[in-house]
């Protein structure tokens, strides 16, 4: 084992499988530690469903979009600083207290939204959830990593990420569940103080982090540890590999407990291992994936869908791929290699972001007009003010939504195709369309390609989840030198969700300005930069011990040819 990498091949995901009989305890940990990305996809996916109800119980969220991006958005902005803070106690107090600090955040954090009695209240609660999920967004796949066998640890670190599209998948569920219930969004909200709170009671009965104790001396600890997670003909090979590897950072930077922001910059694998892990979760965002979890509902009403629940019902869909996704990858992680699904993962988002671009340029194009004559059906009060300024123009469902917020379509009782009434959006006027038997459209045309929106978001998923989704945090966790690993964990995690923000902040707004359409293709755009990213900055980690990646970081030059053998990538070979 040491000096090398060990083989990873299809037999990895059997023995994973295996761990199930054959040593729970590592199993037992890796789930417990991946409630963590279950918390973070349940608050990803829970509020795209919550937002439309929110919408009709504050009048003023309903009105101004900045508001609907503020309360998603939040969450995010609480997320970038417990992420920066994460690295820090991570590092100070060890990766189990980072995580029941995370627990304890999100508990409270659901609790408040679930009472709130205002936007502003709610918006409270979503930056103390989003505390904890920033935290725990760092802290569950370094702990998996750092705890977990060498040949199988991306596909454990994968677990995490199936836990995150499993979260997304629930919240869609739960979303569904309290449709009809009393109060919906606060139980949508309220509910995920349940998983915060089980956590936080199954880590008072894990250990901390062996790689962690070492570093802090705790050297019988850790080895106690060690030997309950390694076969006995591994273990010792491990336990030396750790050892030299913290008597080498001893002898550079003569303290083992001491880290030195500027000598961390100056390290080269520090340095490279940042690129490629920074890089990582930036274009991770930047494909806009969050976009599709938060407003999948709203993207699913713009494609033409006019109900609330028939939104939420097709968002399962989205989540279900997303969680499938995610058990393709903790197969093939281990096998084909962290860089090879990345590269197809990018190339098949980037194609279905171009599909989905040109379905909602034709669903802009192609919107029912709107009927002076069926406008005038209803009484005079209820016309569209737009609208009846303009002299009752030739106008469209697109002009006239996009012509006011406070506008929307009724749709002809016939067929929803047919030209319709351009009217004040408000819930009398709601009420009086769907009393005639017709459909009422704030947010989005009826169209003849709404289907084919759902087949584009559905590719997206597709391809997005088992190579983006879950391998930037599988990298992240094992890229960087033990010293270093939660500072630079905590400066990844950081990154993507400042990202994560922009995107969140920023996409409603760019689709009533530029459209969705436009939206879709920069989306586009930035997976072919990815794939080039990847191709030179980001290396192959599959079957390298932990402590063995810093020495291939140090040799490793601009590397293109991806296709190449994993041997090539090993630390004593020579790179191209």
């Amino acid at each position: 084992m040491e000096g090398g990498a060990i083989e990873a091949d299809a037999s990895a995901f059997k023995e994973c499988f295996s761990l199930t009989w054959k040593n729970p305890f590592v199993l037992r940990l890796a789930l417990s530690a991946g409630i963590g990305g279950l918390l973070f996809g349940y608050d990803t996916g829970v509020i795209s469903g919550a937002l439309l109800y929110i919408r009709d119980e504050f009048k003023a969220v309903d009105r101004k979009t900045y508001l609907q991006e503020t309360i998603v958005s939040m969450a995010v902005a609480g997320a970038i600083v417990g992420a920066a803070l994460g690295g820090w106690v991570n590092d100070k107090f060890g990766r189990r207290f980072a995580l029941m600090i995370a627990d304890f955040l999100f508990f409270c954090g659901a609790v408040i939204m679930a009472a709130a009695p205002s936007p502003v209240v709610l918006i409270l609660g979503r930056v103390l959830v989003g505390l904890g999920v920033g935290m725990a967004s760092m802290t569950a796949p370094l702990y998996i990593s750092e705890a977990s066998p060498t040949k199988i640890r991306g596909a454990l670190v994968s677990t995490n990420g199936f836990l995150i599209t499993g979260g997304q998948l629930l919240s869609y569920l739960i979303n569904l569940a309290f449709t009809k219930v009393h109060g919906t969004w606060r139980w949508m909200l309220g509910v995920a103080c349940l998983p915060a709170l089980l956590q936080f009671i199954l880590m008072f009965f894990l250990p901390e982090s062996p790689r962690w104790l070492y570093r802090k001396g705790r050297e019988e600890e850790a080895k106690k540890i060690l030997r309950k997670l390694y076969p006995e003909d591994e273990v010792e090979n491990e336990i030396e590999d750790l050892r030299s590897s913290i008597e080498d950072e001893v002898k550079q930077e003569g303290s083992s407990q001491k880290i030195n922001i500027m000598k961390l910059l100056k390290t080269t694998a520090v340095r490279r291992g940042l690129t490629a892990g920074v890089g990582l979760q930036v274009f991770q965002q930047f494909v806009g994936i969050n976009t599709v979890m938060y407003y999948s509902p709203t993207i699913i009403q713009l494609s033409g869908i006019a109900s609330n629940q028939t939104a939420l019902l097709l968002s399962l869909v989205t989540a279900g791929l997303n969680a499938f996704g995610s058990i393709v990858s903790i197969y093939f992680v281990d096998r084909t290699g962290r860089r090879k699904l990345l590269l197809c993962s990018l190339v098949g988002l980037s194609l279905a972001l171009a599909f989905l671009c040109g379905v909602f340029q034709e669903s802009t194009t192609h919107t029912p007009v709107i009927s002076r004559q069926a406008t005038l059906q209803f009484s005079s009060s209820f016309t569209c003010p737009d609208y009846r300024s303009s002299g009752y123009a030739n106008w469209d469902c697109a002009k006239c939504l996009k012509a006011s917020p406070d506008c929307g379509f009724c749709a002809s009782p016939t067929d929803k195709l047919y030209p319709g009434a351009c009217l004040i959006s408000n819930s009398t006027v709601k009420d009086t369309c769907h009393d005639q038997s017709r459909l009422w459209y704030t947010r989005g045309c009826p169209s003849k390609y709404g289907w084919l929106a759902l087949i584009g978001l559905a590719l997206y998923i597709i391809f997005y989840s088992p190579g983006m989704g879950t391998i930037p945090w599988i990298v992240n966790s094992e890229i960087y030198p033990l010293r270093y690993r939660g500072v630079c964990g905590g400066i990844a995690a950081t990154a993507n969700w400042i990202s994560n923000l922009i995107v969140a902040q920023s996409f409603l707004s760019l689709t009533q300005s530029i459209g969705t359409s436009w939206t879709f293709l920069i989306f586009g755009g930035v997976g072919v930069v990815g794939f080039f990213f990847v191709l030179v900055f980001v290396p192959e980690t599959k079957g390298l011990p932990i402590e063995e990646v810093e020495k291939m970081l140090e040799k490793r030059t601009l590397h293109f040819k991806f296709w190449a053998k994993e041997e090539e990538n090993l630390p004593n070979k020579t790179v191209v």
